[in-house]
């Protein structure tokens, strides 16, 4: 696996947390709405939307009228929390995040621009929240902005 790409299981935790935010003021949203509108396999994501809901993303209601909905609103949720949180740190080399084992450790000529790259990911990730995307902000619109 290379650590810069997003994973599918980040992917599909995304697309649900996305969903999510789009029926933000809807009240819940059954998985198979969820499931149909993002094409995410629905057992895969009765698992993802449990840990979504063990890392305090989601909350689930139950009984008829019951599903899921965000815990917090989607201008707190930020694309960059949400990967960190599924799948770990990051970075475009695993060196960067203290894994594998490099023999230039101390003298590598890449290790600036890696670390330039990594700190690229997270303005972007970390300067979008789900309200961004629903809204079809880019993160470029959204640092011109501040």
């Amino acid at each position: 696996m290379v650590p810069i790409g997003v994973n599918q299981k980040t992917q599909y935790a995304l697309r649900a947390l996305y969903e999510l935010s789009v029926q933000y003021r809807a009240g819940p949203v059954k998985i198979a709405r969820i499931a149909e509108a993002q094409r995410i396999p629905r057992k895969f994501l009765e698992v993802i939307l449990s840990e979504l809901k063990a890392m305090g993303y989601v909350e689930s209601l139950r009984g008829r009228e019951g599903g899921y909905v965000l815990a917090r609103p989607p201008w707190e949720i930020s694309i960059g929390d949400v990967i960190r949180d599924v799948q770990g740190p990051l970075s475009p080399v695993d060196c960067l995040i203290g894994r594998g084992g490099c023999g230039l450790s101390g003298q590598c000529s890449f290790r600036p621009l890696w670390a330039r790259a990594a700190r690229a990911l997270e303005e972007v990730y970390d300067g979008t929240t789900f309200q961004d995307l629903v809204d079809g902000i880019t993160a470029e619109e959204v640092s011109e902005d501040e």
